[in-house]
């Protein structure tokens, strides 16, 4: 298998958090690239031209951090990332709020790096507090979390917000998202794939 993708999305981190809890990293070639760009090497086998995109064995493309991440849960050893039953849901969603924070602070990003007078306030302010009431509603949650799909997405999107937008100090006033970052953050598969 191939896995294009960017060393600083939060999407590819996922999956690459995920190749290394389920054992499969080493199966697996990588191939960073910009997709801004729009490479031949990427665009060939995602018209999305998006990262992470993983091109299996028999050349059928996955794409989409969420569906390659599920496919490989299905491979790999260890326990489930996404639990079977009803306790998928509650996985999926934290999942999702955490994919859709990360998507935010992409957007802002995007923003920060086009000429001022190009830039949108009204976008800007409404994805900032898209990202804050999602932060707020993911604290209260609590602090349990265990090692599933969802608190992984949780654990990279955190940090993938003190890396584009510290400003946003996802930490103050969260001492629960603290913790279930803090239980995620010192686990190799987290350390090895930090970008750099």
């Amino acid at each position: 298998m191939k896995l294009i993708y960017n060393s600083f999305s939060p999407f590819a981190r996922k999956v690459l958090v995920v190749l290394a809890e389920k054992g499969l990293d080493a199966r697996v070639e990588g191939l960073v690239v910009n997709p801004w760009d729009e490479p031949e090497a990427l665009t060939a086998v995602n018209p999305i031209s998006q990262v992470p995109t993983l091109v299996l064995d028999d050349g059928t493309s996955l794409f989409d951090s969420s569906v390659i991440a599920a496919y490989l849960d299905g491979l790999g050893e260890g326990p489930r990332l996404i639990p079977d039953g009803a306790d998928q849901w509650r996985v999926r969603r934290t999942e999702a709020a955490a994919d859709a924070i990360s998507e935010n602070v992409v957007k802002l990003r995007q923003e920060g790096v086009r000429p001022e007078a190009q830039r949108s306030p009204s976008h800007i302010e409404r994805w900032r507090r898209t990202v804050t009431r999602s932060l707020d509603a993911l604290e209260a949650e609590g602090p349990d979390g265990g090692l599933d799909l969802g608190e992984i997405a949780l654990a990279v999107t955190l940090e993938y917000v003190d890396f584009r937008q510290p400003d946003l100090n996802w930490r103050s006033g969260r001492p629960n998202l603290q913790a279930r970052w803090r239980r995620l953050e010192a686990r190799p598969s987290f350390r090895s794939t930090r970008p750099t």
